[in-house]
């Protein structure tokens, strides 16, 4: 399962808590007319609201735990671009996403416009039919929005991929898919037309930033916007599928998260509840600008980043390919309101002599996803932004829940650190012993089960991983160790999978982690178990130093031995390496890191 871990760190305890809702409504209908109607939210929170939240939650002290925000507001029966662009009168000259290395630049109106044109042309003219599968094999571009939400809008079902993988690996799933047409961009091209062709009833190619080649069966995206195809888009019930985001992998082979459109649109309007949300362009009368490098192939990218923003009328900046340069540039340049950052970008920010202050000046919110983020780390670029007002927020999610489960709130009190924060509303939540399987209550540790409205349909043709992950209950087995306080706020601890059995002692590699990512000199650190003749499993810790450093591996087992129980020592060694693998969320690549470092 791919995760995400979340949470918010106020840097001021002093937050507005008054919160005003978007106003005004937009929906682009299929035969290209606009249909307008007018609304507004009035989203205000109180004291008496969160003493309610507050006596709420501690009536329960175990079983099923709901989210003490409480439910979510009303999920409308809509398909998910109809969703995301609805509200755009109040932006619609806005720029909505641009390239920050080419500049390249769509306004709302005409990155809407390019979406309905680009969904006719798929079908009128590429010959998919409703339902079918279009891969999505690209970096992080303006355009990327156009084919994915054109092809949502033709009601086919989109996968994406890792443009870093390996040939087999994009064939591999594209045929576990059923993939009958790709959009690449020409770099990516020659390995496109021949994987196409090998997969079964495969239709074409679309290139972005290419010319139509009628002898590979390729057509350039614009000339398909220019070209006024003209096509019947059909009526998308929110329940079809819509998606097809593949899990990362390191706990099996990859498998397919069916995701419907009611699924992300539901997870959309969980982070409406006025304890979450964080100032609106409505409300403010600021237009917000987001920079982002990580991936819209990964489920955080593409729903949690991408559908988010432009739902909000935010201005997207978007970077193919992260160089120092380009995204130093872009902070300067777009002076980006929002950031969303992994820990290894939030670390280059704290860290690098090139960011200064002045790089972070137009700073108002960072979320940080795929792992959680030290104290020390965040106590480093405290240091470096000096701006109290600025927070960083965190949280928890899977692809296989859309991704978001659980999230800080706004007026989380300074004192939950290391927090995942609450329950998203409409969530459930229960805690299940890892030997007797009963329910848990706080400050009991155990795995994570959730169910509600953003977990997924299933596996694709994989009803046996259904089944083990998904009960028949509908809670959703996550696989993650955590605990929660009388607040309900949750804590993770490990995955199960993961964790070190030492002499049958459960031993969390995170723990050891963060602990060796305090030495000074030491900037990434990844602790795995090996195997031993009498205590079965002892950890060894992989380490990444800064330059010139003189650390040795008997200063960190040291240090270690100092701060924990006897079985969590460091009994397998240090190993000194360039850099740890992650895959494109940021999650350790465990059996990669021992393979390669045996």
């Amino acid at each position: 399962m791919s995760r995400i871990i979340l949470k918010r760190f106020p840097l001021n305890p002093f937050v507005q808590p008054n919160q005003v809702g978007v106003i005004g409504l937009l929906t682009f209908m299929g035969n290209g007319k606009f249909e307008k109607r007018t609304y507004s939210i009035n989203c205000k929170t109180s004291s008496k609201h969160q003493l309610r939240i507050s006596n709420q939650i501690r009536q329960i002290s175990s079983g099923i735990i709901k989210s003490p925000i409480g439910n979510c507001a009303t999920i409308p029966n809509e398909h998910a671009v109809e969703h995301i662009y609805k509200n755009m009168d109040e932006w619609i000259e806005e720029p909505a996403a641009t390239c920050a290395v080419s500049g390249r630049s769509y306004t709302y109106g005409m990155l809407r416009m390019l979406v309905n044109r680009c969904a006719q042309a798929m079908l009128g003219h590429c010959g998919m039919k409703t339902g079918e599968v279009v891969a999505l094999l690209l970096p992080n571009i303006p355009e990327y929005i156009i084919v994915c939400h054109g092809a949502m809008e033709a009601g086919l079902i989109v996968t994406f991929v890792n443009p870093l993988y390996t040939p087999d690996e994009i064939k591999r799933q594209f045929e576990n898919a059923g993939v009958k047409m790709i959009v690449t961009i020409p770099l990516l091209l020659e390995m496109v037309t021949t994987i196409g062709p090998q997969l079964p009833g495969y239709k074409t190619t679309i290139c972005i930033g290419g010319d139509d080649e009628p002898g590979r069966n390729v057509h350039g995206l614009m000339s398909l916007l220019s070209a006024g195809y003209e096509a019947d888009l059909p009526e998308i019930h929110p329940d079809k599928l819509a998606l097809l985001p593949y899990s990362s992998g390191t706990t099996g082979l990859p498998k397919g998260v069916m995701l419907s459109h009611r699924n992300l649109v539901a997870n959309m309007v969980q982070g409406d509840h006025p304890a979450l949300i964080a100032k609106t362009t409505a409300e403010t009368g600021q237009k917000h600008t987001t920079l982002t490098v990580l991936p819209f192939f990964h489920i955080y990218g593409f729903n949690g980043i991408m559908n988010v923003c432009l739902r909000l009328g935010t201005h997207l900046i978007t970077i193919p390919r992260f160089t120092p340069e380009d995204y130093l540039k872009a902070l300067l340049e777009y002076k980006p309101t929002y950031l969303f950052v992994v820990p290894s970008l939030l670390l280059f920010l704290a860290s690098h002599p090139s960011v200064t202050k002045d790089h972070l000046s137009s700073i108002e919110e960072i979320t940080s996803g795929a792992a959680p983020l030290t104290e020390g780390l965040l106590q480093k670029f405290r240091q470096k932004i000096d701006n109290p007002k600025v927070t960083i927020r965190q949280g928890y999610g899977m692809t296989e829940t859309s991704p978001v489960t659980f999230i800080m709130p706004n007026l989380t009190p300074p004192s939950k650190i290391g927090t995942i924060g609450v329950l998203f509303p409409g969530t459930e939540a229960k805690v299940l012993s890892l030997t007797t399987r009963e329910e848990l209550g706080t400050h009991q540790t155990g795995e994570l089960l959730v169910r509600g409205p953003q977990v997924m349909m299933g596996y694709l043709n994989n009803e046996k991983a259904t089944s083990e992950t998904i009960d028949e209950d509908g809670w959703l087995h996550t696989g993650d160790v955590v605990y929660y306080d009388e607040d309900h706020y949750f804590y993770v601890v490990d995955r199960c999978k993961e964790l070190i059995k030492v002499k049958g002692n459960q031993v969390s590699p995170t723990e050891l982690e963060n602990l060796i990512l305090e030495i000074e000199g030491i900037v990434d650190a990844a602790v795995v178990g090996v195997p031993d003749e009498l205590a079965g499993e002892v950890p060894r810790a992989y380490v990444v130093t800064k330059p010139g450093q003189n650390l040795n591996e008997e200063d960190i087992k040291k240090f270690v031995s100092s701060k924990v129980t006897h079985y969590k020592k460091l009994a397998g060694g240090v190993k000194f390496i360039q850099s740890i693998p992650r895959n494109p969320s940021g999650k350790i690549l465990r059996n990669e890191l021992k393979i390669q470092n045996p």
